[in-house]
């Protein structure tokens, strides 16, 4: 064994959640769709734009649950895949006349690439230095989107305009309303994909290098494909989130994809709970809106009005989401006995 593999440390296992924990009832899932097809109807513009916006975070979250909640793999430069799918995005709509709809599997697979090569590299490394690798991604995605000889497609420091696309077929609804519905529709699918890739047997070889590394390769698991897949996938999924982002706020620069995003995509996850996946939009919700309540009740110190609401939701429910959805099940349990 070498020296450097005696100073890595194993990082501390990301506690399991069931199967049947991992999503919502079928009842609920239904009741909360219904609401997200229907709140749009009676909305403005500007709330179906924060909904939109809710939605795409929630997806980029839940990538990052699935690297870290599905595999135990701790990340910080979320934000670096983010950005380039937003970036191929931007590119193919505006440099190429691509359809928008074309754009996003082309943002996953160029994203799926630049994770799984980067998860190459960082399989030697687990815990805080594993964190400290991405952190040093997301450090530098920025800069690297500003070369001079990629300024020609991207705009450089001056960013790149984006084209909201028009309903189709002549369908009566605004732009804004109708890139909330095909969001939805591109974050359902996700949803959906990532539930039951969790359940396959590919998610089953997540969750047991994430629960004992040791253990999984002892029962054949192949430790080095698994870590370096689901990088991929996190990166994919991130990278679609990153282009309805594109489309959404019509605009991409490279400031727009620092580390303060990435964090953001960390606290959202931890939030909403971690490896439970419908968390990821109250995590969404909470990195969205927290701040601007934060801001309502003191503009001059909303930083630290909203550390201690950051506070004061991990010290009453350290799990997230998920535990409030857990005593809320147990609750209900009580109450039909009765």
């Amino acid at each position: 064994m070498s020296a450097a593999e005696d100073v890595v440390t194993e990082a501390p296992a990301v506690e399991a959640v069931p199967k049947r924990a991992m999503t919502l009832g079928t009842g609920t899932s239904l009741l909360v769709l219904l609401l997200l097809i229907a709140v749009p109807l009676f909305a403005k513009n500007f709330v179906i734009f924060q909904l939109t916006q809710l939605l795409y975070l929630g997806l980029a979250v839940l990538a990052l649950n699935i690297l870290t909640g599905g595999s135990g793999q701790f990340s910080l430069g979320q934000s670096a895949f983010y950005g380039i799918g937003a970036y191929v995005t931007a590119v193919m709509m505006e440099q190429f006349n691509v359809p928008y709809f074309l754009c996003l599997p082309a943002a996953a697979v160029v994203c799926f690439g630049a994770g799984f090569l980067f998860g190459q590299p960082a399989l030697r490394l687990s815990g805080v230095y594993l964190a400290l690798a991405t952190f040093a991604l997301a450090t530098a995605m920025p800069q690297l989107l500003k070369l001079n000889f990629l300024e020609h497609w991207t705009g450089g420091v001056q960013g790149l305009v984006v084209t909201k696309p028009d309903a189709p077929f002549g369908l009566p609804m605004s732009q804004d309303m109708w890139l909330y519905y095909f969001t939805l529709v591109v974050v359902l699918a996700i949803y959906i994909f990532s539930v039951n890739l969790l359940r396959s047997r590919s998610g089953r070889a997540f969750m047991a290098i994430r629960d004992n590394e040791i253990a999984a390769s002892a029962m054949g698991i192949n430790v080095a494909l698994y870590k370096t897949l689901a990088f991929g996938v996190s990166a994919a999924v991130t990278g679609v989130a990153g282009g309805l982002s594109a489309i959404a706020v019509q605009f991409v620069a490279p400031d727009s994809f620092t580390i303060t995003l990435a964090i953001q995509l960390f606290l959202g996850m931890v939030v909403g709970g971690v490896g439970w996946l419908p968390g990821s939009i109250v995590g969404a919700a909470f990195i969205i809106f927290v701040p601007n309540i934060a801001e309502g009740i003191s503009k001059g110190l909303s930083g630290a009005v909203f550390g201690v609401l950051l506070f004061a939701v991990i010290y009453l429910v350290p799990h997230g989401a998920r535990q409030v959805a857990i005593l809320g099940q147990q609750l209900a349990g009580r109450l039909r006995k009765n």
